[in-house]
């Protein structure tokens, strides 16, 4: 391995395996896009569960590169609109919690599935991650607003997760190792 390579896998590594508790982070101040934007890059819990789809889907190849983080910001947003219609969705930490574990494991173990399931399984953690979102979303600003900056921030980390399947098989196994070891934290920290 490269020099510089094993620099961005010990990199890569130590930030995934810095665990806080999973939170929707409640209290953010910044409204419309700003807030939106900011919303995914200030939770560890998001920032790991995007760029974790973006591995997954990348080592699945074929279509899902595209197709499973499209599943995902669509039902982020799905998400975010049950949030601010005042639907309840139960126990969104712990499913928060559990996409970073199981995707992180997904990763490390190499699960190859079909596309569609992976849009399925993307999905249905994107709903958690969604209505955390909404339900941080300030009273007095644009829902339309708010949204586009967390799609466009989720989009970001899930190309960066994509991105970083280029560091090679076992740096991305390792990368899901520690993803998966930071949602089990996450869980256990409840």
């Amino acid at each position: 391995m490269k020099p510089m390579k094993h620099a961005r896998t010990i990199a890569l590594t130590a930030l995934c395996l810095y665990a806080g508790t999973a939170s929707a982070h409640p209290g953010h101040m910044a409204a419309g896009f700003a807030g939106g934007l900011a919303h995914p890059f200030l939770g560890l819990d998001h920032l790991l569960a995007m760029i974790a789809i973006g591995l997954w889907a990348a080592q699945q190849g074929g279509r899902a590169p595209w197709a499973v983080p499209a599943a995902f910001v669509g039902a982020m947003v799905l998400g975010g609109g049950l949030a601010w219609a005042g639907l309840a969705l139960p126990q969104v930490e712990a499913g928060i919690a559990v996409s970073v574990l199981v995707l992180g494991l997904l990763i490390a173990t190499r699960r190859q599935w079909p596309v569609t399931a992976g849009m399925a399984v993307a999905a249905g953690f994107a709903l958690f991650h969604g209505y955390a979102h909404g339900l941080d979303m300030p009273q007095a600003t644009s829902p339309a607003l708010y949204a586009l900056g967390f799609v466009l921030a989720t989009a970001f980390f899930h190309g960066v997760g994509i991105a970083g399947s280029l560091s090679g098989r076992y740096a991305m196994q390792a990368a899901g190792a520690a993803i998966a070891a930071s949602g089990l934290a996450m869980l256990v920290g409840m």
